[in-house]
């Protein structure tokens, strides 16, 4: 179901909605409104009917708005005559287009990209003011924390949605996708809706426009650079959903030092989380329990580090005022998250775990994770590291797999248009020399490093199958061929049987 299924709004309408319902800072973006060649009137937009909004003028038809965001390689404004043509009755731009015919309307704003946003919330009724929605940030645990969070609300009563890595394409949609997307949620039934929004999305806007009853802040770690240049940028974008003009209330990692900075500058009420919280903590492959308010909570997720994430969506559903004897019976419901800790059983005598740590905070965490459960024996981690993207992050990579584990196999992980070959050398400039031999093999096939680390193990071990965990294809050069780790590992376990 399409949440603009017949929906349209006059442009006079259109306007005001934004006037009205948004920011002040959305409010005052709209400079001038142009109708053959002068200030438009009210009566003007009136007779203009819009259909849509978006920002792609491949969607654009009979009475789209369209929208000429600015991009890094691509800007919107040239592509505009070619979404009137296609039936856009209206455009949204940073400066007066002289190649439309004068007719078609022209809304001038100082920043196309942040008012889109707005523009795309006020065609579809706002929808996240009438739906219960959580926006949850940070560098790992975005998923799991969505997907447990949404758990515990089920559990409280409440039809609750996720849109985030495991539901499209996009962590966060783009803006003009991401409410229409709320609307047909709403338009479902829809009372909550847990979404993860990437740094990506807060420092391109995606999330303009919205309004979240929660902001929730995982960590911060080495991830992005590539984008956001420093480190202190990507904490600011993820520190701008933390602002009382998109969220409620914000729920915060303490533990983490960013998470310590957002709580100490913070200009909304904060609720924070840390792992003091818990206590008498157990955690195996495949669960983990600790005592939180008073009671015992059972967690079907493995892994000492999903215990921060179960705490993050139990503290978060406690401030929305969600019964604890609710939230303890939705974490004691909660499914395996795909590619995250996930415990895959090949019937023989050491255990198997597939995850998506990318990032060198979150290798660690799951080979710490996988070094409790593995007790007396060895922790064995096969990787890589994912081509056109934060290429800093890779020694970082190396050292740390070969600081945890006992045994390495480098691999691709999505090398795209890189060489194979130079990402793992990338990685391998991060191995101490006094930690060489715990690097044994390096194996450019993916599926084939998977089976080297398998043929390594012994009874007692862990197998890490890290890097893309829930992914169902490998992004060779311009090709994405099928491959999920869990299959591939499945098939060579047993192949060896």
């Amino acid at each position: 179901m399409s949440g603009s299924a017949a929906r349209s709004k006059t442009l006079a309408a259109l306007i005001e909605d934004v006037r009205r319902e948004s920011s002040t800072d959305a409010r005052r973006a709209i400079r001038r409104i142009i109708v053959d060649g002068r200030e438009a009137t009210t009566s003007d937009l009136a007779g203009v009917t819009i259909t849509d909004v978006d920002s792609d003028s491949r969607r654009a038809t009979t009475g789209t708005l369209y929208c000429c965001v600015v991009g890094d390689t691509h800007d919107g404004h040239d592509h505009a005559a070619a979404a009137v043509r296609a039936g856009a009755a209206a455009v949204l731009v940073e400066r007066e287009l002289t190649d439309l015919p004068a007719a078609i309307p022209q809304i001038v704003v100082d920043d196309s990209r942040r008012a889109t946003g707005p523009f795309a919330a006020a065609f579809h009724d706002e929808p996240s003011r009438h739906m219960r929605v959580v926006g949850v940030t940070g560098t790992n645990g975005k998923t799991t924390t969505a997907h447990v969070l949404a758990d515990v609300l089920r559990a409280a009563g409440l039809d609750t949605r996720v849109i985030g890595t495991l539901t499209g394409v996009r962590t966060t949609p783009d803006a003009p996708e991401l409410q229409r997307l709320l609307a047909a949620h709403r338009a479902d039934g829809a009372e909550a809706v847990v979404m993860e929004v990437s740094s990506h999305a807060l420092a391109q806007h995606r999330v303009a426009g919205m309004r979240f009853a929660a902001a929730v802040f995982t960590n911060l770690g080495h991830d992005h650079l590539d984008f956001h240049g420093t480190l202190e940028r990507y904490f600011a974008a993820k520190a701008s959903l933390f602002d009382p003009r998109l969220a409620d209330m914000g729920v915060v990692n303490r533990d983490d030092v960013h998470g310590r900075l957002l709580i100490d500058g913070a200009a909304l009420p904060i609720v924070s989380f840390g792992l003091e919280d818990a206590r008498d903590v157990e955690a195996g492959v495949a669960d983990h329990r600790y005592t939180w308010q008073s009671v015992r909570v059972n967690v079907g997720l493995g892994g000492h580090f999903n215990v921060m994430n179960s705490l993050a969506a139990a503290t978060t559903a406690l401030a929305l005022g969600t019964p604890v004897d609710d939230i303890v019976r939705g974490l004691a419901a909660v499914t395996p998250v795909p590619g995250r800790f996930e415990y895959v059983d090949v019937g023989r005598d050491f255990a198997v775990i597939v995850d998506y740590a990318h990032t060198p905070e979150a290798l660690a965490r799951v080979l710490e994770s996988a070094r409790r459960v593995a007790r007396s024996g060895r922790v064995i981690v096969v990787f890589g590291c994912g081509g056109g993207r934060d290429a800093s992050k890779r020694p970082d990579m190396g050292a740390v797999a070969t600081r945890d584990a006992d045994a390495v196999v480098l691999t691709s992980d999505n090398p795209r248009n890189e060489n194979p070959a130079a990402i793992i050398a990338d990685i391998e400039r991060g191995v101490p020399a006094q930690r060489r031999d715990v690097l044994v093999a390096v194996e450019e096939d993916r599926r084939a490093g998977i089976a080297r680390a398998l043929s390594e193990a012994r009874s007692g071990d862990v197998v890490v199958v890290a890097g893309k965990g829930h992914e169902a294809t490998q992004t060779i050069a311009d090709r994405e061929i099928p491959f999920r780790d869990v299959d591939v590992v499945r098939e060579l376990a047993g192949m060896a049987a």
